[in-house]
């Protein structure tokens, strides 16, 4: 069995054919007998045991596998153990993110499910207490409906075979591959069942069925908005492969996401900015109000950009580059003589220094962050990559569309408008604008998420969703820490 042993053998059957039953868990005590004293000081009653099974026979609507907490027939004590560790996994995520990465600093959920479990155990309201863990946000719920509809799939038609990429198919063609992507399409949600039956009533039918209609191009146009590729509705080789996913992909993608959200606090600072580094893409949030989205360009797959959560402190204006010694030799060093003045480098200290100008790297404004890891926001003089797809070309760090305007909106809210325009305005070098208020900016990684009306994916462009499968037994083989290569400054850069 290959591909990656068919995406953890059709997603662990689609995680017990999400019937949502009690994939054998095992029955209560029907006689009623009292129930044990418990080494956790937490006994239950045939309702509560009851509940504990309910409960964990939904683990599918989390992307969770109910035999992650139950092997079947469990009881007393062994009841108890399985029903913690299940209202943790809802209240904290399954998996711990400081095990699985070397660097990740988001702000965690932070709840102690024991005495609360005990109390629903005492009011008799376990499950309702179980369902209350979990993110009760739209986006986590629009996440548990997809995850479902594609892990139903994934159980009742098998495998998705890839579809051939060798060539693209333009609007108005005529193409073999036509009825599976219309299969695909159909599956996603993007054509309704009806439109999309084959017909098989005559040449000039069957014809039909393989022509690229306008019907179809719109529905492919939306299906490359969802996937992240350019929505021209000319299916070419990044559009089929995202075809070609599979239903048991797609749900796997979407349970990572699922315990990404979880790991995260319930809270979440009411003004903060939020990048997605696998969608490339920051949303502003004020007052718990969204005001602003626009586009990013984050670390390269080789460069990847950290899970990090910083403050934001103050506005560099016009600022300076000094470029980080890796940098330096592989990039600025071969250039010629005549590039590297025109670009305004300079030797100081043994580091190249990027003066001050519209070609600096860092473009004419820098969001300065507090971590260790020498990341941060900025602008860029290389202002066409925003229009791209795919956008993962920096070095670690994450560049802003038109940052300028950004960084002002940033500082007549924080009442430092005069103060950056004054930075702005003056000549010579970089000038550092304090921030009134520090502003929390988390660099997110999100390749199945929610934009507010959708449910969007994206390539998993650093290879990190497996390791969250694998901690969550959706993928072959135990999870193990991914290293962050950027540990220092040495190569991290805009």
């Amino acid at each position: 069995m290959t591909n990656k042993k068919w995406i953890g053998a059709a997603l662990g059957f689609a995680l017990c054919s999400t019937a949502l039953a009690s994939c054998q868990q095992g029955s209560s005590n029907a006689n009623g007998s009292a129930p044990a004293t418990s080494p956790s000081g937490i006994n239950l009653d045939n309702s509560a045991e009851k509940q504990i099974r309910d409960a964990i026979a939904q683990a599918p609507k989390h992307g969770l596998k109910p035999d992650l907490f139950l092997k079947g027939g469990e009881k007393g004590e062994a009841l108890v153990q399985a029903g913690l560790k299940y209202a943790s996994a809802l209240a904290n995520g399954y998996s711990d993110p400081n095990k699985l990465f070397e660097v990740y600093t988001i702000a965690r959920a932070k709840t102690d499910v024991r005495a609360g479990f005990q109390q629903a155990v005492q009011s008799n309201n376990v499950g309702q207490w179980l369902d209350s863990l979990a993110p009760q946000t739209d986006e986590y719920k629009a996440l548990s409906q997809a995850f479902l509809h594609y892990a139903q799939q994934a159980a009742s038609k098998g495998g998705q075979q890839p579809i051939p990429a060798d060539r693209p198919i333009k609007p108005g063609a005529r193409d073999e591959r036509i009825p599976a992507i219309v299969a695909v399409l159909q599956s996603g949600g993007y054509l309704p069942e009806a439109a999309a039956a084959p017909q098989q009533q005559g040449a000039g039918q069957a014809a039909a069925t393989a022509t690229y209609t306008p019907a179809l191009v719109a529905a492919v146009k939306q299906f490359q908005s969802d996937s992240g590729t350019k929505p021209d509705g000319i299916l070419g080789k990044e559009t089929i492969s995202a075809l070609s996913t599979g239903p048991a992909q797609r749900a796997r993608q979407l349970a990572v996401a699922m315990e990404r959200l979880r790991w995260m606090q319930r809270d979440p600072p009411k003004t903060r900015i939020d990048v997605n580094t696998a969608a490339t893409v920051l949303d502003y949030w004020r007052d718990g109000q969204h005001v602003d989205r626009r586009n990013v360009v984050a670390g390269e797959p080789d460069k990847p950009t950290p899970q990090l959560q910083s403050m934001l402190y103050r506005l560099v204006a016009k600022p300076t580059w000094t470029v980080p010694k890796g940098i330096g030799e592989k990039e600025v060093a071969t250039k010629s003589a005549a590039w590297i003045a025109d670009n305004k480098f300079i030797m100081k200290d043994g580091l190249y220094v990027q003066q001050s100008g519209p070609k600096n790297s860092l473009g004419l404004v820098k969001f300065d962050l507090q971590n260790d890891q020498a990341i941060y926001l900025h602008d860029t003089p290389a202002k066409a990559l925003f229009g791209l797809t795919e956008r993962h070309r920096s070095h670690g760090c994450v560049r802003v569309d038109n940052a300028v305007q950004f960084a002002t909106a940033l500082a007549q809210q924080e009442n430092a408008l005069d103060d950056f325009q004054k930075a702005m305005q003056q000549d010579g070098d970089q000038h550092f604008v304090k921030l009134p208020q520090e502003i929390p900016v988390r660099l997110l990684y999100q390749t199945a998420f929610w934009d507010g009306s959708r449910v969007q994916f994206r390539p998993d462009v650093y290879g990190w969703d497996e390791n969250i499968a694998k901690a969550l037994e959706l993928a072959p083989g135990p999870p193990q820490k991914i290293e962050q290569p950027q540990s220092s400054d040495q190569d991290v850069g805009p």
